[in-house]
């Protein structure tokens, strides 16, 4: 460690800003000899050659460009990472976005050769002197991915002169876009005489290379597509920082690879979480050891890109600063901090990969995003450039006013106030970092709150309506007016969670012999937390079947909550067209947040709907006791589809009111029908059914597929209302029930001579018969009760579920 802060103290006592000759170069004796076969330094470097010092030194003579590289520097791990400076309009990238991340090492070879070599950080071996590990040095060789030819050597250094032009200028795969990106964008063919270097600048531990490069593209009308690009070479830490190994029960980013150990009679598979290095200083050591907070060694800092507009930077970085609490929880205080950028400063450059930035991007996409740029070896982050898109607001606006109109004034409006849109990007920002720290999305954080403390105004304004801001949680929509509730107890924060992960991860051990001992300390500190409380559970990214980890949802019942909701949203409709008002407007607001409101519908539908035919999944170790996989209570799938019978197949009207349709036609029946056939498809799948016997397999008492299509007939198959608008859609969802159980019993799919799938071979099939001919007799009671239109549709009904038992009974021949 003191070897890397005496180089690094060196560089910068010798680094000089800008092109200027070199001095020491001057001195050089003009009429040394050259090694043999290399021409003589002062024929390559003259002395008006420009020059700047930095972790290379970088010489030009006119649109060539050399390294300098000592001794010391080869072998030595470089990051490369690529970003776009400037993009064409519509190209889908913007400046600041990364292109492509590399690990590289120069080194020497034979015949007055230095090679550029990729780092292939993809196995390691936990004894360096042990055979294993000759083993795997003599099977793994890193590829070579550029060769130069030894120019000269500096006489008065001894560093090796190379010449960088092409390997910039031309394409490299280390030094330019990757290659799928490229595949994606159209781009072929480099442009030579479009394409140069702009400038090479030199910095204490990074080499900053501008170019613009010139593609021919066959989506381009001019036929050609121009990118200015910026490449960061970083020299990382001669030695890694210790690696913290992954758990799957915190959400970490983690770095994947293979281990090594001659103690194991298997390879294993290891990842190492992404972390930044954050350790006391020297003299606060002991200070840390016993509980004390203390600042660390080299504080994370988020700089503000002055693109930005000024009134949203303090909320940026007050996101930002939102962290400290969670680093608290480590030891450590003032551990992370968002600055302006110093626009007066010459020396700094957004692009440079010592900078973590958060870009403002003059972008219409909605969006946001924390991406991090970390050290293969060991996790370590290095830097982090936040996307911040410009249109991000038009997205909480729209969140704000769907979900928290009801609750907050100030949201029934298309353009917010300063403060409060300066609240909502607060949020925004902490989430982002949160990634740009380490975090995953937790999914799972908001089923940790009971969906009646939503409600409670002194419990939720104390604690938030979910334990972390990683969650799509965005605002809390279960609260009803009534409750009066503050922003307070509407906004995410911080939570509990994100305290806890962060401990996790950040948690200096300096007592631990090595990684491997840490890891199972921590296994065993965090198998004692999510027992003692299991609200810290990590639900993952939502992609997975448990309905305990979905995006946009909020407690631990999503019935209850999505009934709330629906209540808020009766109240936001019949609004919308004030609230939506805007000077010669033509309707356009109206028309978007409509769709908002049937998204967030939608949303809440969806979210009940996982209940059925899936599992409830924890993960655990062998060390704690309680099982991973459990059913997802009956009561709770049969209050799934009871919902789904009182909020969709009871057709949500008022989502449609005749004065809003009036002004942007709705198309309320395809509207209405659509969704409705959807959900139809999904339940009477043979895919939902085989997954609904499955459960009922694994585990004793669960919901069987017989009581499901019983609950789901009751919500479909119910006397008429008499208000011929709803039946209408009633006749229509029948019609459709019909269609999917014909769909499931005679699959057309099947083609002659191709099998049938899983689900179709399963008893689905049978129990699918079984009720067909049961709903016969529930079409001919319900017959009796009706005249006219009705009558006629029950009697089509009866007589299409006679053609598919007929079709089904047919002998083959």
């Amino acid at each position: 460690m003191k070897k890397i802060f005496l180089v690094v103290t060196m560089l910068v006592f010798t680094y000089q800003h800008g092109f200027s000759q070199n001095q020491a170069e001057k001195k050089a004796d003009s009429t040394s000899t050259s090694p043999k076969g290399l021409q003589p330094y002062n024929k390559i470097i003259k002395d008006s050659t420009k020059s700047i010092s930095g972790l290379f030194t970088v010489n030009q003579i006119d649109n060539k460009f050399y390294f300098q590289i000592p001794d010391s520097l080869f072998n030595r791990e470089i990051l490369v990472v690529t970003r776009y400076l400037s993009t064409p309009e519509g190209f889908g990238n913007f400046g600041g976005e990364k292109a492509n991340e590399q690990t590289v090492y120069f080194e020497k070879g034979a015949n007055n050769t230095v090679y550029l070599r990729s780092l292939q950080y993809r196995q390691d071996v936990r004894n360096t002197n042990s055979a294993l590990a000759k083993a795997l040095a003599g099977s793994n060789e890193n590829p070579i991915v550029a060769a130069f030819s030894i120019k000269t050597i500096n006489p008065k250094t001894g560093n090796v002169v190379i010449e960088v032009t092409d390997v910039f200028k031309k394409e490299n795969p280390v030094f330019t876009i990757e290659n799928k990106e490229k595949t994606e964008k159209k781009l072929s063919s480099l442009a030579d005489d479009k394409t140069f270097i702009e400038k090479i600048d030199a910095f204490p531990i990074n080499i900053e290379v501008k170019t613009t490069k010139t593609y021919t593209s066959s989506t381009a009308s001019s036929g050609s597509i121009t990118l200015r690009l910026n490449v960061s070479m970083v020299l990382l830490p001669k030695v890694p920082m210790r690696k913290r190994f992954a758990d799957e029960r915190v959400g970490y980013f983690a770095n994947k690879y293979v281990l090594f150990d001659d103690e194991q009679q298997r390879a294993q598979t290891k990842y190492i979480i992404q972390r930044y290095r954050l350790e006391p200083k020297d003299k606060d050591i002991n200070k840390y050891l016993r509980g004390e907070l203390v600042e660390p060694k080299k504080q994370i800092v988020y700089y503000i890109d002055p693109a930005t507009p000024k009134k949203w930077r303090p909320y940026l970085i007050a996101g930002i600063n939102d962290w400290q609490k969670a680093f608290e929880a480590a030891g450590f205080k003032n551990a992370i901090v968002g600055k302006e950028w110093p626009e007066d400063d010459k020396t700094m450059s957004l692009e440079d990969a010592r900078y973590s930035v958060i870009r403002y991007y003059a972008s219409e996409t909605p969006n946001a995003y924390g991406p991090r740029i970390s050290d293969p070896r060991s996790g370590e982050i290095i830097e982090s450039h936040v996307g911040w898109y410009h249109n991000v607001m038009k997205l909480v606006q729209r969140w704000y006013m769907i979900q928290a109109g009801p609750l907050d004034a100030r949201a029934r409006k298309m353009h917010l106030d300063d403060e409060l849109m300066g609240e909502l990007i607060r949020f925004v920002s902490s989430h982002e970092i949160g990634h740009t720290i380490g975090l995953r999305h937790n999914m799972g954080a908001s089923s940790a709150t009971p969906v009646e403390k939503l409600r409670d105004k002194k419990w939720v304004e104390a604690n938030g309506h979910t334990v972390s801001i990683m969650d799509y949680a965005r605002f809390n929509y279960v609260a009803q007016p009534e409750d009066n509730i503050s922003p307070k107890g509407i906004y995410p924060r911080i939570g509990m969670y994100d305290k806890w992960a962060i401990k996790w991860g950040y948690k200096y051990l300096p007592n631990t012999k090595d990684e491997f001992e840490e890891e199972k300390i921590l296994a065993k500190l965090t198998t004692d937390s999510l027992t003692a409380n299991p609200k810290l559970w990590f639900g993952g990214e939502g992609k997975d079947e448990d309905p305990r980890s979905q995006s946009e949802d909020l407690g631990d019942d999503a019935v209850l909550a999505s009934d709330y909701g629906i209540k808020n949203l009766k109240r936001v409709v019949p609004n919308l067209i004030t609230w939506t008002y805007q000077p010669n407007d033509p309707y356009n607001n109206l028309e978007e947040m409509h769709k908002a409101v049937v998204g967030q519908y939608s949303r809440y539908l969806y979210h009940v709907l996982k209940y059925i035919g899936n599992n409830y999944i924890t993960k655990r170790t062998t060390d704690e006791k309680a099982v991973v996989n459990q059913p997802v209570p009956k009561a709770k799938v049969k209050a799934a589809i009871g919902y789904v019978g009182r909020q969709l197949f009871e057709a949500p009207l008022w989502m449609y009111p005749q004065e809003i349709d009036q002004l942007i036609s709705l198309k309320t029946v395809e509207q209405i029908s659509e969704q409705q056939n959807q959900v139809l498809n999904m339940l009477l799948s043979s895919g939902m059914l085989y997954n609904i016997s499955l459960k009922a397999m694994q585990f004793e008492g669960a919901y069987t597929v017989p009581e499901f299509l019983n609950d789901l007939e009751q919500t479909v198959w119910v006397n008429f209302k008499g208000n011929e608008k709803i039946d209408f859609y009633r006749r229509s969802l029948q019609r459709s029930y019909i269609e999917k159980m014909g769909m499931l019993l005679l699959p057309k799919e099947v083609e002659p001579g191709k099998a049938l799938n899983t689900a179709q071979r399963s008893d689905v099939r049978l129990y699918g018969r079984q009720h067909l001919l049961n709903l016969k007799t529930v079409v001919v009671k319900l017959m009796h009760n009706t005249t006219g239109l009705n009558k006629d549709h029950f009697e089509s009904i009866l007589s299409d579920i006679e053609k598919i038992i007929t079709k089904l009974d047919k002998p083959t021949t």
